[in-house]
């Protein structure tokens, strides 16, 4: 599956600016409350380091995660291990997903649905994950639209340096460089990201992501999950069932059950 790999410098990152239980925006708090009362298995998809499923686990919910990069699936194991927790973590290609369960709920939050770089892929994944859920089972998951002030004359260039200190002295610098986009037709932006990580001032690693996001219009994702054969698909804004959306700066939640 054509994707944005997580290696292990991006994950120590990844692990530094999202923490356990760090809400981005209220989605921790959204996906605690649509999935408090639920019985049966939760599957949250594109899982990651732990950020989402380990406050649901703590809630006394049955949630399993699957991830296709294994550094960050080592360090959502880690992060489980260190609080007691064993969920069931699974290392897959969500295109091919064959799992032993059905679930009564499958969520993606963060809207890493958005990495799946082909719209082909995208649609065998939704499949995929249609036929994990129960009858009756839910699809949540949440969107974003891209930053409009992308201009050409950013192609090409590395820029946007970031510094992070880790706990243990380390430090790790991030820059990045779009290297191809296509905004309004084909939807999609890929970049370079390059890290470093020093160590008493010198430099001890590094890597290279590709980086690439493939976006969706709000009425268009919609028609997409209808097109795959969910049913009662629903939209709201900014983590709020009360909230429609309403400009392209909010976050887009999708509810859509499998008939």
């Amino acid at each position: 599956m054509s994707f944005s790999n997580y290696g292990e410098l991006c994950t120590e990152v990844y692990d530094l600016t999202k923490k356990i239980g760090q809400s981005l925006g209220g989605d921790i708090e959204y996906y605690r409350e649509k999935l408090k009362h639920c019985n049966g298995r939760i599957l949250e998809a594109m899982v990651g380091s732990g950020r989402v499923i380990i406050p649901l686990l703590e809630l006394g919910l049955i949630v399993d995660g699957v991830d296709y990069s294994p550094q960050m699936l080592a360090s959502c194991r880690s992060r489980c291990e260190e609080r007691g927790l064993t969920p069931n973590l699974y290392e897959a290609n969500l295109q091919e997903l064959s799992l032993p369960h059905k679930y009564e709920a499958i969520i993606i939050p963060a809207g890493s649905f958005l990495l799946i770089e082909q719209r082909e892929e995208s649609l065998q994944v939704l499949h995929r994950l249609y036929d994990h859920l129960e009858s009756g089972g839910q699809l949540i998951l949440d969107l974003f639209l891209p930053d409009n002030k992308y201009n050409n004359s950013e192609l090409g260039r590395w820029g946007g340096f970031v510094t992070y200190h880790l706990p243990n002295g380390d430090i790790i610098t991030m820059e990045s460089k779009c290297i191809e986009a296509d905004l309004f037709f084909n939807q999609y932006r890929v970049s370079y990201l390059k890290y470093k990580k020093w160590r008493n001032g010198t430099l001890v690693q590094t890597e290279l992501q590709r980086f690439a996001l493939r976006w969706y219009g709000v009425e268009e994702f919609k028609y997409v999950l209808e097109s795959v054969g969910f049913s009662n698909v629903i939209v709201f804004a900014d983590f709020d069932d009360e909230k429609k959306p309403t400009g392209g700066n909010q976050r887009f939640i999708y509810q859509a059950v499998k008939s």
